[in-house]
């Protein structure tokens, strides 16, 4: 019998007062699941530059966000520095939108994960 895709992510709560919070987390799984394809696809094409190259290439997260949304990436690059100050905006740019775009996807991926994880219940 064929298992929908789905049903692997959206996991029915045990507890119906948990059942809001039990739609975040699978929101949280999902976007997860997303972003972990989107880290594997990119993994993918710089695996196929670097071999077409014949060395290693790696897409920049700031050179893959540019690509795909650059008025969002202009965006944030003007508001965040309010929120977070300048020094502190500057130092975390550079670090992230340097690194390889599939690293960068990667740790979301875990960090999404992380927040949508079902926590065993301790009987003690």
């Amino acid at each position: 019998m064929p298992v929908c895709p789905a049903a692997l992510i959206f996991v029915p709560c045990a507890n119906a007062a948990w059942g809001n919070w039990c739609m975040i987390r699978a929101c949280f799984r999902l976007v997860s699941a997303l972003t972990f394809m989107g880290a594997l696809v990119a993994a993918v094409i710089d695996s196929a530059r670097s071999i077409a190259a014949s060395s290693l290439s790696l897409t920049s997260f700031a050179e893959l966000w540019g690509s795909y949304a650059p008025e969002s990436l202009g965006r944030v690059q003007e508001r965040a520095p309010a929120f977070l100050g300048a020094e502190l905006w500057s130092a975390v740019s550079n670090f992230v939108l340097a690194m390889p775009a599939a690293a960068v996807l990667m740790t979301l991926a875990v960090a999404l994960y992380a927040l949508g994880y079902k926590r065993a219940h301790s009987y003690g």
